[in-house]
């Protein structure tokens, strides 16, 4: 049974970033709960650097532009994935890049699906509604929801109304007249000008206002009249409870436990409203602070909660990246790191491609016979390997005791796996095939040695075979 502090240290880095191996959950363990917490908040504070991009790109030149090919610029997200110092930032990135979904399959530019990437890195831990604004001049998204096509003579009210409904504050909390007040108010928030694409990639976007093409008269915008523009639209946003609700179920979703899908809230209440109550106020006493709320997150009893452990599926990239950082792959570049980013596409999340702007379906809704197959057996072909680092290191751990158990066997490998827990018909039955393969020994001889690795790494690919291994 692991150490209380190691399990709730497990958990964290779970939800705060991708998991990790188990020296490390041990050694931030014994560095202290909240001092991890505040190390994850503000790594610069904690002399954390980022991700060295120069080595990146001298071993990858196509990651910077993308390359003009989708599968360049997922590599090079999945490689910041796997190989970020900073878990709890790229954590959030991924977290924004699922409220405020934004796909390649209509952008077709790579380039600037990184910089909105790149944007949620920057902002993702500081102010919501700083980032609002800055997701609003965004040129990825001014294109995808079509702003740079809502003129003041032809209002295109896409953008406004997922602002209201899948950006801020949900169904239910404004008028249709407020979705048509506020896409007056974004006219002229635009693209500027840019060349046509080259042959290898395209140029970069930039924002532009049009002051001549924004309609400049007076609007209702939820009870408030004025002559607004998008950036007075989005502080009167952010004055209401109801974006305060809004954020922190999606935050409650994301870090907690699995809540019903985005369109269902209006009719089905959250699964603890007390949690969300805490989160919301904390948003709006602290003017919408990210850091604030997720340090109350973080530190509040119903996410240390063990009902909450394991309440979540992890998310297709969630398990790709966890398994990679886990088994110690590619945390060097390599030719071939294309061939782990579009694996989170093959059990149904594209890396930098959500289906449409409500982002994608999570919980349960990850899980079908086709995407659990290829869950299980990405993850058991990388335990398998022995070759690789992270299998090695766990291997070498047990391999401190001459024999082992079936239990011992059993419990270590859950252990050293980053703490996985079994119910107990799972772990029986794993039991019971361990005993039936005779006694478990590490050997002196080498072919002795490779019996018993093949053993171990038996172990770990049935624990990723199990349901339970797909939960964090």
């Amino acid at each position: 049974m692991a150490d209380k502090n190691v399990a709730l240290m497990a958990h964290l880095m779970r939800r705060a970033g991708f998991g990790g191996t188990i020296e490390e959950i041990e050694a931030r363990a014994k560095k202290g709960y909240e001092a991890t917490v505040e190390e994850l908040l503000d790594p610069e504070a904690h002399g954390i650097p980022p991700i060295d991009e120069a080595v990146m790109y001298r071993h990858e030149p196509c990651f910077e532009i993308g390359g003009g090919v989708p599968y360049n610029s997922q590599s090079h997200w999945m490689y910041r994935l796997i190989n970020t110092p900073r878990p709890l930032e790229e954590k959030m990135v991924l977290f924004w890049h699922h409220v405020f979904a934004t796909g390649a399959s209509k952008l077709d530019h790579c380039v600037q699906m990184l910089a909105q990437m790149a944007l949620f890195r920057k902002f993702g831990l500081s102010n919501y509604k700083t980032l609002l604004t800055e997701v609003s001049k965004n040129p990825a998204m001014i294109f995808w929801l079509d702003n740079n096509q809502n003129h003041k003579d032809a209002p295109n009210e896409n953008w406004g109304r997922e602002l209201l409904e899948l950006f801020s504050m949900g169904q239910g909390n404004y008028t249709e007249k407020d979705v048509k007040e506020a896409s007056r108010a974004f006219t002229g928030w635009t693209i500027a000008p840019s060349f046509p694409r080259n042959p290898y990639a395209r140029f970069v976007w930039e924002f532009e206002y049009r002051p001549e093409d924004h309609d400049d008269g007076e609007k209702t915008f939820l009870g408030h009249k004025g002559r607004f523009n998008g950036d007075d639209i989005i502080d009167i946003i952010c004055k209401q409870p109801a974006t305060a609700r809004f954020v922190a179920r999606h935050m409650y979703n994301f870090f907690v436990a699995d809540e019903v899908q985005v369109p269902s809230w209006l009719d089905i209440p959250p699964k603890d409203s007390v949690a969300i109550n805490i989160l919301a106020s904390t948003l709006l006493e602290s003017n919408w602070d990210i850091k604030q709320a997720l340090r109350v997150l973080f530190n509040s009893d119903f996410f240390k909660d063990e009902k909450a452990w394991y309440a979540k599926v992890k998310s297709p990239i969630e398990l790709v990246t966890s398994t990679m950082r886990l088994v110690g792959d590619y945390r060097n570049p390599k030719p071939d790191v294309m061939s782990i980013a579009v694996e989170p596409g093959y059990m149904g999340q594209s890396l930098l491609d959500p289906p449409s702007v409500e982002g994608w379906h999570t919980g349960q809704e990850w899980i079908d016979s086709g995407s659990l197959v290829r869950r299980i057996n990405f993850v058991a072909d990388r335990l398998g390997d022995t070759s690789l680092p992270g299998v090695r290191t766990i291997i070498d751990r047990l391999a401190t005791k001459d024999t082992l158990t079936p239990e011992e066997l059993l419990e270590s490998c859950l252990y050293l796996l980053g703490i996985v827990r079994l119910e107990e018909g799972t772990r029986s039955e794993l039991i019971q095939h361990l005993k039936a393969g005779g006694p478990i020994k590490r050997g002196k001889t080498e072919k002795e040695r490779e019996a018993f690795a093949t053993r171990v790494k038996e172990v770990l690919q049935l624990i990723a075979a199990a349901r339970e291994y797909q939960f964090g």
